[in-house]
């Protein structure tokens, strides 16, 4: 079994899609950068902005607060707070907005009990079951000849992929949440608007890239354990 050992569909499959998601993880940290350093002509922060999104949709229960670290930013639907990072809660930025107004919108998703985020939450337990498990099965499955096993180990680690296919929609239709709402309520001018957009764009890049290496993984592991030598 030299194909065992020599992981040609690795090279093939995974390796293209890791590259493409070092692009990505580049180009949203270039952009969010670019754009952290152009105040916006409303000088108002991401803190204002994320609570501008929360009354535009009516959201009286969910706190915002300041968390460390950089691009940290995100919503914790279990204890109902927004957390912005350093570098977007008092910040006065083109990204800092942005990125407060998604996280807004993940909000939004939740209190409207938007349909794809509960599917993406529902994946979660076997998301983890499947990303300790799912390989080890396989494997073990494929030594002792086993198929059950390796079908086993595939659905469980399967579920990793399907994660990563519905949290397009999600983060896709939080950035749109936001950039409506920005419009809406002019948090930005018209001309700042496109701006937004090229931070979130960016952002949403890594979710696609995300995508594309767990599928890439996937199709490889069915590859391999279901070949016929």
């Amino acid at each position: 079994m030299p194909y065992f050992f020599i992981d040609y569909y690795y090279i093939i499959l995974v390796i293209p899609a890791m590259l493409l998601a070092v692009w990505a993880q580049y180009k949203v940290k270039s952009t969010y950068n670019k754009f952290s350093k152009i105040e916006n002509s409303r000088r108002i922060t991401g803190a204002y902005a994320a609570q501008s999104i929360l009354t535009f949709y009516g959201i009286t229960d969910v706190r915002i607060e300041q968390t460390s670290g950089k691009l940290t930013d995100h919503y914790d639907p279990k204890s109902k707070v927004i957390r912005l990072s350093d570098g977007v809660y008092n910040s006065t930025s083109i990204a800092a907005v942005g990125i407060a107004c998604h996280e807004a919108g993940h909000a939004a998703q939740h209190a409207e009990d938007y349909k794809p985020i509960k599917i993406r939450n529902s994946l979660i337990p076997v998301c983890n079951i499947g990303s300790s498990l799912g390989i080890p099965l396989a494997i073990a499955g494929y030594f002792f000849g086993f198929e059950p096993l390796i079908t086993i180990g595939l659905l469980l680690y399967s579920a990793i992929a399907l994660f990563q296919v519905v949290t397009l929609p999600v983060e896709f239709n939080a950035s749109k949440r936001a950039i409506n709402v920005i419009g809406e309520r002019g948090l930005l001018s018209e001309d700042e608007v496109p701006s937004a957009k090229k931070v979130l764009s960016a952002a949403a890049m890594t979710y696609v890239a995300s995508m594309i290496v767990a599928l890439a993984n996937l199709l490889r592991l069915v590859l391999r354990f279901r070949r016929n030598d």
